[in-house]
């Protein structure tokens, strides 16, 4: 896992708005979410939230039981200034997702966007697999998006693993069944393409 100052120093050097996983709205996640049927108070993690809108666009739909988990302190704080008193309304996590202590059966929704790509050892891919299961309750759903496999080789200087859709749902394995895939063409605020795949998964 990339280390916490790394990404200290991202956030610390570029406007939440010019890094190159930036989306104004979350449509893919978003649609992907609300699919998934849950009620309004049902419970959401997004992992590897940071800075990113989607808890805005949330808390707008009306959910209600939100937490938002980032390794990086000045990420969270970006989402929380721009939040203002609706802040008060998420709960916010600072740690690393390969050592985190998540409540058990917790969670009906697990939702992470280019987190797990930056997983590059099978040791940190199973501490963050085991994570889920602990985590999402029996019966929830789990939203995964990394590059796909003619996605970039790199982000922010770090090396990244890509996936097809079968490569990513075989990571998660039997306990998780594959309700969804999908390829995004990601646009980055400085005028370059990339491409991920999104998987959609039912935990047993």
């Amino acid at each position: 896992m990339p280390s916490k100052t790394h990404w200290e120093k991202i956030y610390a050097s570029k406007p939440t708005t010019a890094v190159s996983w930036f989306q104004e709205h979350a449509r893919h996640s978003l649609d992907l979410i609300a699919a998934t049927g849950i009620p309004r108070d049902g419970a959401i993690i997004d992992v590897g939230g940071g800075a990113s809108t989607l808890v805005d666009d949330l808390l707008a739909a009306g959910y209600s039981a939100l937490t938002v988990l980032d390794l990086s302190a000045a990420a969270l704080t970006a989402a929380q200034a721009r939040l203002g008193v609706k802040a008060a309304q998420v709960n916010w996590l600072e740690s690393d997702i390969t050592t985190a202590v998540l409540p058990c059966s917790a969670f009906d929704v697990w939702h992470d966007r280019a987190v797990f790509h930056f997983l590059t050892t099978p040791e940190e891919r199973q501490a963050y697999v085991q994570t889920v299961l602990r985590s999402v309750k029996p019966g929830g759903h789990v939203i995964v998006a990394t590059f796909a496999e003619d996605g970039p080789i790199q982000c922010s200087g770090l090396p990244v693993q890509r996936y097809s859709a079968a490569e990513l749902h075989a990571e998660f394995g039997a306990p998780f069944t594959l309700v969804h895939h999908d390829k995004e063409e990601h646009h980055t605020p400085f005028g370059t393409v990339q491409q991920f795949v999104y998987c959609y998964c039912r935990k047993s």
